[in-house]
């Protein structure tokens, strides 16, 4: 059968499964975009920005799951330099997205990359984003289309997943191809990605170990939730017994209500202080990535009494010579076929003893409870709204169905201290690359890839900033997200930033450099229902309200010049156990089951909080 090569890339993408795609409109990719209109098995959604298309495909992404990408079309020239952000956005956080963008006619692009530009809004997008795709590829010969097409969806949903760009030039989206003589990628030719002789030593080595260790613990990141090993993970824990810590990627699959749940962790981490990762003397590592927002700046000091395992389907973090924190066994290996190995194995070990952690077990819950984030004083009535206790009070009303998109700066550090997660619920952030203003329409992705889900969103005035515009969109399409402004007036997390380490002098942050709109007013101009929370003795009510709100609605919480986001590390110097605000001496030591690191009684301030050091 003969057909456009613009049509046949839709329907390629609506026979995997893919029903929305999130586009902005121009002349250059006008053939692709013109072929939405000859099937109704998927739709555009005409965003207001390319930059929230490309988080709308990867909130798309994140909530369909099952390996079908987020998908986003743009024009050439400005439009695929927007989706630079999104694409680093899953390239970081390893999310499968293919990016479209359309290109000049092949007879106007420059000859040569000595000379600059030949076609009008002409740009050589491969060659900008290469460093952050998996694969990112000009297609000027319309026969290869199918074979490209199956190799960038390949590439972005298998090992660990990204985003790949096809750049589609005017005259190849206009091409004929006959579909019978196209030829396709096969992906049944590549060599196994890892020995499974070897994964079963280092699962009996492991287990060896484990069965000696008094301490053990699981460290667990988003590379389970792409594997599809969610379940496998939750039935290994019924076997080990011990203690499991998700990264800020994986906080929706070890949830708070999971029985072997001991805190979040890391330089911001939760409750439990750090305690439970930081004494272990046997650490399992799955699917992380194990960053510096994990080990803190004193990487030497990291799990430092543990013998650390870790288990990737990314072979250069697995490299010891590459490893910040290295690892004294690194396995290569799926995570869905290791944890079903270790499960298989550890079942059938008779001599598995986890009663003699039931100790180790308990002493990791006592700290997760005595030391919760949101204490009982942030629920004092007082004049503006204690962020902490609202999150805290939005979590236990949420559902098991319901999907949570958090934003950036001090208002994910806010969620991640405060939200307690039930097994079922997606929620999510990008925590790799970070973008203010990705939680607006990265929530108008999530609506899509399940519509059958309440979507609450929160963001913080700074990041309402940035994709505000797409307040149109969800206009347009009546989209019943949830918009929770935590509205302090300032750039909160920079603003503590530069108090910390500038002495206060800046007000780039705020209330004089910065300052934000009335978030109601232009919601409003929109045509956006709005509410507002203004004290303590509204929030019981009001969340009730906009959790059972049918439609788009934006909610103004106001938490003025809120910006301590607490425990944190204080300085790249501290180890993750000591966090700010210290405890008493005393009190932290008798904490501590290994020894603390030198001169831990007299930890103070560090030096660059003192104003006069940055002084020229």
């Amino acid at each position: 059968m003969k057909i456009k090569l613009a049509d046949y890339v839709i329907n390629y993408f609506a026979d995997l499964g893919v029903d929305k795609a999130f586009i902005v409109y121009g002349a250059a990719n006008g053939d692709i975009v013109d072929a939405f209109t000859r099937t109704n098995k998927i739709q555009y959604v005409a965003v207001m920005h390319e930059q929230a298309g490309g988080f709308a495909a990867e909130g798309f992404a994140k909530v369909r799951e099952k390996k079908i990408p987020g998908l986003a079309l743009a024009t050439s020239g400005p439009g695929g330099m927007n989706f630079v952000t999104p694409i680093g956005n899953c390239y970081y956080d390893s999310v499968p997205a293919i990016f479209i963008t359309g290109q000049i006619k092949s007879q106007f692009l420059k000859p040569d990359p000595s000379i600059r530009q030949v076609g009008f809004q002409e740009t050589d997008i491969c060659s900008i984003v290469k460093p952050i795709t998996k694969y990112a590829k000009m297609i000027t010969n319309p026969d290869s289309i199918k074979y490209e097409l199956d190799l960038a969806v390949h590439l972005a949903t298998s090992g660990r997943q990204g985003p790949v760009l096809i750049d589609l030039p005017i005259d190849t989206q206009k091409a004929v191809v006959d579909t019978e003589k196209l030829y396709g990628y096969d992906s049944s030719a590549e060599p196994d990605l890892f020995n499974e002789k070897s994964v079963d030593e280092k699962i009996s080595k492991f287990l060896s170990d484990f069965e000696k260790s008094k301490r053990p613990v699981l460290m667990i990141g988003g590379g389970v939730r792409a594997a599809d090993a969610i379940d496998d993970l939750h039935e290994l824990g019924q076997v080990l017994k011990c203690p499991m810590y998700p990264t800020w990627n994986a906080i929706d699959i070890v949830t708070s209500d999971y029985e072997y749940y001991g805190g979040r962790i890391g330089t911001y981490g939760g409750a439990g202080r750090n305690f439970g990762i930081q004494n272990s003397d046997l650490l399992l590592a799955i699917g992380s990535r194990i960053s510096g927002r994990v080990t803190g700046g004193n990487i030497k000091t990291f799990a430092r009494e543990a013998k650390k395992y870790v288990v990737d389907i990314d072979q250069s973090l697995l490299q010891k010579f590459l490893q910040q924190v290295p690892f004294e066994e690194n396995i290569y290996c799926d995570a869905k076929v290791f944890i079903q190995k270790l499960l298989k194995a550890a079942k059938a070990k008779k001599s598995l003893n986890t009663e003699s952690h039931l100790g180790w077990n308990n002493q990791c819950m006592k700290w997760k409870k005595d030391y919760d984030p949101v204490k009982k004083e942030f629920y004092e009535n007082k004049k503006n709204i204690h962020p902490y206790y609202f999150i805290r009070e939005l979590s236990k009303k949420m559902t098991k169905n319901d999907v949570f998109v958090a934003d950036c700066g001090g208002n994910v550090v806010i969620s991640n201290h405060s939200f307690e997660t039930k097994k079922g619920q997606r929620y999510f952030s990008n925590n790799g690359n970070s973008p203010m203003g990705f939680s607006f329409s990265g929530a108008l992705g999530a609506y899509y890839g399940d519509q059958s889900r309440n979507v609450i969103c929160v963001t913080g005035d700074g990041g309402m900033n940035m994709n505000i515009q797409e307040l149109q969109t969800i206009k347009n399409y009546n989209i019943k997200t949830k918009t929770i402004v935590l509205n302090n007036h300032i750039y909160g997390i920079t603003k503590a930033y530069q108090k910390t380490n500038f002495g206060g002098r800046m007000e780039a942050c705020g209330p004089v450099g910065y300052q934000p709109p009335d978030f109601i007013k232009i919601a409003k101009a929109y045509g956006i229902e709005t509410m507002t929370i203004e004290n303590h003795g509204e929030v019981d009510e009001k969340i009730d309200e906009l959790l059972n709100f049918d439609g788009p609605l934006l909610i103004d919480v106001n938490c003025h010049e809120f910006h301590t986001y607490e425990p944190r590390i204080f300085g790249w110097k501290t180890p993750i156990e000591d966090m700010f605000p210290y405890l008493p001496r005393d009190e932290f030591r008798k904490n501590m089951l290994i020894e603390p690191v030198e001169d831990w009684e007299n930890c103070v301030m560090p030096e660059e909080s003192n104003p006069k050091n940055n002084m020229e």
